[in-house]
């Protein structure tokens, strides 16, 4: 009795899933299926797209772009943390960034380990400070590109 419970359990999350992917390990393209609607708009010309010293911003591009909203003659760190797990460790690491006069603005992007902060662009941005803020908070700064706008 308990075996067929568990077929009729799994059965349909099996077919289910086999409707979605048909190749094992090959991603599922639901564009035209219906299950998810996007707001989709050409990023062309974008600055998340630039390459810093060879790398590629690894940013959400829709966040970037709502952050450097408005800024102008300003620099802005992007800057790669491990370690940031929770809301208070955002919280904490934009409380210390916003004690600097020369920061205009903060955000601290859980998902994919990232804290931008914009400067003046009179601010020589040094890595090893921005390290010691990130470090106070318990977390540890990895990376630092700098872009100016």
């Amino acid at each position: 009795m308990k075996i067929i419970f568990l077929i009729a359990l799994f059965l349909p999350s099996i077919a289910w899933s086999s409707e979605i992917s048909s190749e094992p390990g090959k991603a599922h393209d639901h564009s035209d299926s219906g299950m998810h609607s996007h707001d989709h708009h050409s990023h062309e010309g974008h600055l998340h797209e630039t390459l810093v010293d060879g790398k590629e911003l690894e940013v959400d591009p829709e966040r970037f772009d709502k952050f450097i909203d408005g800024l102008a003659d300003t620099q802005i760190a992007v800057v790669s943390v491990n370690g940031m797990v929770c809301d208070f460790c955002a919280r904490g690491i934009e409380k210390t960034f916003k004690k600097d006069k020369s920061v205009k603005r903060v955000d601290v992007d859980l998902s994919r380990g990232k804290v931008l902060v914009a400067y003046n662009n009179s601010k020589v941005i040094d890595f090893e400070d921005i390290k010691l803020k990130i470090v106070s908070n318990g977390q540890n700064a990895t990376d630092l590109q700098i872009l100016d706008i």
